[in-house]
């Protein structure tokens, strides 16, 4: 089967591909500059369509990143380093991701998001003591560290889960990582 070629727009079909698209779902710049990148005739109506989408209100980081980092925390439960970490995917810049998760994560109770993270993930446990076997606890710790919470309260959190809190203390980082100091 032959691939069918690839229909190039010019600067007025680009602007309606990318306000469909739009339409759809939410962009970062980035991540429309790229689509758009590969339906363009010309690589100087992309930035044009770029700065007339802006200039209407269509497309904004930071509305985009304060909107993602709010449903990545409300939907999924995520930490602040995991958030950060999928804006950048996104294309977002370091700066206006990092404003974003502190604007939307301010007043977050981490800890109190580790515990439902970590009850959420595991909820077929019976009781409170959810991690007998010290590969499941190390498992569960590396999970809570790869959802963005910090390493320090991760461990805090899977103390009050584990049958022997005692083997978390190798997992103990240094008192400055974990904001202890």
């Amino acid at each position: 089967m032959a691939q069918r070629p690839i229909r190039r727009l010019n600067a007025a079909g680009l602007f309606e591909y990318a306000v469909g698209a739009l339409r759809g779902r939410a962009y970062s710049t980035g991540d429309l500059r790229q689509k758009m990148t590969q339906k363009a005739e010309l690589a100087a109506d992309v930035d044009q369509v770029i700065a007339r989408l802006k200039g209407l209100g269509y497309l904004d980081d930071k509305r985009f990143a304060e909107s993602f980092a709010a449903a990545r925390k409300e939907n999924q439960g995520f930490g602040r380093t995991r958030v950060i970490r999928d804006l950048r995917q996104r294309r977002i810049a370091p700066t206006v991701a990092g404003r974003a998760v502190e604007n939307v994560y301010n007043e977050a109770d981490e800890a109190g998001m580790i515990d439902a993270y970590i009850r959420r993930k595991y909820r077929n446990a019976a009781s409170d003591t959810l991690f007998h076997d010290p590969k499941d606890l190390a498992s569960a710790y590396r999970r809570l560290v790869n959802a963005g919470f910090d390493s320090g309260k991760a461990i805090r959190a899977l103390k009050k889960f584990a049958a022997d809190p005692d083997l978390l203390d190798q997992f103990e980082p240094p008192a400055e990582e974990s904001g202890d100091a």
